[in-house]
């Protein structure tokens, strides 16, 4: 029985020798489509090619796309672990032809492959084609010898292509498998279709057309070839299963999961165990292309799936975290296919186990109040919208998993109350946004952006230019000309202000028109490419269409581009040093100083800062030239420039490159938009002020640049002379000198702890100095200045010399009391210590106090009453 890995290996290499170029996988995260949330499909890293605007060497591609359907138009989540097929996370076995062959070749491929290479019966296989499609129809009767009964003609759109309401389309044509009369269902197009019986395992698209507008449709001048089989699918049909999770990738992660509940793969429990193998694929590869759990976007949609499948452990009756620890098995089955996998190996295990053991937190207390409210409502009633809101809102449940919690009792949610309450915290929100006044000049820079259009940036030459003033804006509101006195916010048509972005905060400077004089405050940037100047204006009324010179701040310009640029050396060292699951989560480039966060999953070593600060430096001193390149976005992360996770970049791109290895190779090579230094040296020191952790993880770096290092290392360098000076030892000896001081220290407080418990006890000793209370001996003392830490040993000097009985201290120190009581082993059954010392601490004014029947301390903030203390504990122990 072929394998998974077989399967998919037996495709790659059949379309190979058949003059395919095999292209890797694309990430998760897809860099050349922004209305998608995720790859879902084979054909998406290759849309630019279908549509013309790419070239490739290549005219035959050959991929196993990964891919993910769990949000947006493609969500399958609610299905997943109750259905056969439903995956959220899938591979896409795919083939393609870029205006080389067409549908003869395509249908000739496909029947050789899974005919003769992977042997399906003939005569268990139909065809589906476009019910107007009639050269599929006739192509189909001639390569494959099927006949007219089993080329089934569908007129719907489920068998007719297309990338959008305009743009490449085209008819389909669909290979399904027939598992027999014992299981329901028709073929496709019957009422029956539903079943099944009839399994689609492969879809191959003829786009021959382009849809031009709706009454347009023109032929393609090089019809392509889209095909895309799912690997699960046909791994169920080749080893005899009708359920996709009994296939052996699936098998084994189930055997994981079964191994870790403690829970069998029978009954009720079985959709639990697929959730479980299914999320864990999704999330780990999520993780793996550089999707963090968050609140928002991507982020959102990841934490979704991996809270579903920890809710489905804890249904299963695990008591401690369940996916991380099957992450192995999981980098067994696909880790050979997929090496990302295996180098985010680890930082996937920390995300899992931080996420379920931070979940777990809150999961039982939010399932609780479901029960709770269920519990009170009719049977099939919905669960009202505003409970699953607080359930979203308190606990941080997704509606989804409240609902999919809801199944097994056969209820819904109200999802129009659900709706109701989040849009009242919308509003809410809006409210206190317009409260700050962005809301209300929001209308403003689309109309500006619209009328005026984008801001020419000159900064990258030049910190000084001429320029034109094409909009004011006071208030909130446009007007023609601002008086003196008021802040302004000014749009020209070119600028060399960097408006903030990127992490790189906005220039300052100022913008003269005769005698109006604007003082830069900040830049910003609006809707992507409207630059926005805001400042004092003083001097002179300024009008729109005056005459500017603007000079930036070029000393803080020049702060700020060392401090951008040593961000991007400090992430190349991370890579190098930590692995390349490191990666940018966000920056502040500030004139003062940087900040840089990125993804790890552990505090960094004093050691390995060392190192990375170090090599950072290195490179600076090498000053070599930082080379900055536009070019093409996907042409520049071809070859090997680093787009950071969350950015929009634009079809051209500036390429920065600073530092050389010995190869050759750039050290670092990133898409920025920034402002950088001309060389390396131009950043002349770096030094790392702090490591700390920012969120779940994600760690964070703060360091310093050029004269403020300088500044801190002179700072440093003067502090370390005068401590040498006071100790009087020359630098290179403190280490010792300090060491010496702290053990002759450590005596010293020895010393005096002994000499503190001889005038406790005295001369005579604690058997001489003590009284009778009843037929108990009772030592008690009031101590000045001795710590809280050194009673316990004091106590027990004095028990010893008792021999039998109570002995209580009261130490006075800064005003306040510490009070300590000890009983004797031999009275330890008959007299409680703690009892004793409450009464004790009560006299000075403390609360509580506790420990063991024969030993508790507390205290309290009135240390004048310590007499009154041990007289309070003499009378309690009277009364004992």
């Amino acid at each position: 029985m072929p394998t998974v890995n077989d399967i998919r290996s037996t495709f790659l290499d059949y379309f190979r020798r058949h003059g395919h170029e095999p292209v890797a996988s694309s990430p998760l995260v897809p860099h050349n489509d922004p209305t998608l949330l995720f790859t879902n499909a084979g054909m998406v890293q290759f849309k630019n090619v279908f549509t013309g605007a790419e070239q490739r060497p290549y005219s035959r591609a050959v991929t196993s796309q990964k891919c993910v359907r769990a949000g947006g138009k493609h969500n399958d989540l609610d299905n997943v672990g109750y259905t056969a097929r439903h995956h959220t996370f899938f591979e896409m076995l795919g083939n393609f032809s870029f205006g080389d062959y067409f549908k003869d070749v395509a249908i000739e491929l496909a029947w050789n492959l899974i005919t003769r290479e992977y042997g399906l019966p003939k005569d268990r296989l139909l065809a589906t084609v476009y019910a107007e499609d009639d050269e599929a129809f006739d192509l189909w009767k001639k390569i494959a010898g099927l006949p007219e009964s089993r080329i089934i003609r569908i007129p719907t759109s489920d068998n007719f292509w297309s990338m959008g309401d305009t743009g490449p389309c085209g008819p389909c044509s669909e290979i399904f498998f027939d598992h027999g009369p014992d299981v329901p269902g028709g073929p496709p197009g019957s009422p029956d279709e539903d079943g099944d019986r009839f399994i689609e395992i492969w879809n191959l698209v003829f786009m021959q057309y382009e849809q031009v507008d709706k009454a347009t449709r023109l032929d393609l001048p090089r019809p392509s070839i889209d095909t895309g089989m799912g690997l699960e699918r046909i791994a169920a049909v080749l080893q005899g299963k009708h359920d996709n999770y009994e296939i052996d990738l699936f098998r084994r992660l189930i055997e994981r999961s079964v191994e870790l509940t403690g829970a069998a793969f029978a009954g009720k429990q079985q959709p639990s165990h697929k959730v479980i193998a299914d999320h864990l694929r999704a999330s780990a590869f999520l993780i793996a292309d550089g999707v963090m759990p968050s609140n928002e976007g991507r982020g959102y949609v990841l934490r979704r799936i991996m809270r579903r499948g920890m809710r489905h452990a804890h249904l299963l009756g695990a008591q401690e975290p369940v996916l991380w620890r099957m992450v192995p098995a999981l980098v067994e089955q696909m880790g050979k296919a997929y090496p990302e996998l295996v180098r985010a190996e680890a930082l996937v295990t920390e995300v899992l186990k931080l996420e379920e053991t931070s979940f777990r937190r809150t999961l039982e207390r939010g399932l609780r109040l479901l029960e709770e409210e269920t519990a009170s409502l009719g049977a099939g009633a919905a669960l009202p919208g505003e409970v699953a809101f607080k359930l979203y809102d308190t606990y941080g449940f997704p509606v989804d998993l409240t609902q999919d919690a809801l199944r097994a009792q056969g209820r819904t949610v109200d999802m129009a109350g659900f709706g109701a309450a989040m849009e009242r915290q919308r509003e809410e929100a809006r409210k206190s946004w317009r409260g700050s006044g962005a809301q209300a000049v929001d209308p403003v820079w689309f109309e500006l952006r619209e009328e005026l259009g984008a801001t020419e940036f000159l900064g990258y030459e030049t910190v000084r230019a001429e320029a034109r003033a094409l909009a004011l804006v006071v208030d909130g509101k446009r007007v023609e000309e601002a008086a003196p006195g008021s802040e302004v916010l000014l749009v020209a048509n070119q600028t060399p202000f960097y408006g903030e972005s990127g992490g790189q905060i906005g220039d300052t400077g100022i913008i003269q028109a005769g005698d109006a004089l604007l003082t830069v405050t900040d830049t910003r940037k609006f809707l992507g490419d409207l630059f926005v100047h805001v400042g004092t204006l003083s001097g002179a009324p300024l009008e729109t269409g005056a005459d500017l010179d603007m000079r930036v701040d070029d000393a803080r310009r020049a702060r700020i581009r060392r401090a951008h640029s040593a961000t991007h050396l400090l992430h190349a060292a991370l890579r190098r040093h930590l692995g390349g699951h490191v990666a940018q989560k966000g920056s502040l480039v500030a004139p003062d100083r940087l900040r840089f966060d990125f993804s790890h999953t552990r505090p960094m070593s004093p050691e390995e800062l060392a190192v990375v600060e170090r090599e950072v430096n290195h490179h600076l001193w090498r000053n070599q030239e930082v080379a900055v390149r536009l070019m093409g976005r996907d042409e520049a992360i071809e070859a090997g420039a680093m787009a950071l996770f969350g950015e929009k970049y634009g079809e051209e791109v500036r390429v920065v490159s600073m530092g050389r290895l010995e190869d050759g190779a750039s050290y670092s090579t990133e898409l920025c938009g920034g402002t950088h230094v001309a060389r390396t040296g131009d950043i002349a020191l770096f030094r790392i002020v702090s490591e700390g952790a920012v969120a779940a993880g994600v760690r964070r770096i703060e360091a310093i640049t050029g004269e403020a290092a300088f500044d801190q290392v002179t700072g440093e360098h003067q502090q370390l002379q005068e401590l040498a000076q006071a100790l009087k030892a020359s630098p290179a000896e403190l280490n010792a000198r300090v060491a010496q001081l702290l053990e002759e220290r450590r005596r010293l407080e020895r010393e005096l702890a002994d000499t503190r418990r001889k005038l406790v006890t005295g001369e005579r000793g604690a058997a001489d100095a003590f009284k009778l209370v009843g037929e108990i001996r009772f030592a008690g003392r009031t101590l000045e200045g001795v710590p809280a830490r050194e009673l316990r040993g004091t106590v027990d000097a004095l028990k010893k010399e008792l021999g039998s009985g109570v002995v209580a201290l009261v130490s006075v120190s800064d005003g306040k009391a510490a009070v300590v009581v000890s009983v004797t082993d031999d009275l330890a059954g008959r007299i409680d210590a703690v009892s004793l010392l409450r009464q004790g601490v009560a006299a000075v004014g403390g609360k509580g106090g506790g420990g063991r029947p024969d030993f508790a301390q507390g205290g309290g903030p009135e240390g004048t009453k310590a007499q009154e203390a041990l007289a309070a504990i003499e009378e309690a122990l009277a009364a004992a």
